[in-house]
């Protein structure tokens, strides 16, 4: 039997919350589960990147990043 289209697996994520250094907040914040296995610099590179292409489509510029902190 042909297996049914999107009952694969995909990735699995882990949720952050993120502050800007202009005191705004983004919550639940998707970073894959091998990309947090890489420790924080790893995933605040990640959020950074997400940022920055979210700036470069608002045509806004990205915000500086104070703290982050994973959604347990």
């Amino acid at each position: 039997m042909a297996k049914k289209p999107g009952t694969g697996r995909g990735p699995e994520y882990v949720l952050y919350n993120v502050v800007y250094e202009d005191g705004s907040q983004r919550s639940n914040r998707r970073v894959t589960v091998d990309e947090a296995a890489g420790g924080d610099a790893v995933v605040k590179a990640a959020i950074e990147q997400q940022d920055r292409d979210i700036a470069e489509k608002s045509g806004k510029p990205p915000l500086d990043i104070k703290t982050i902190v994973r959604v347990d």
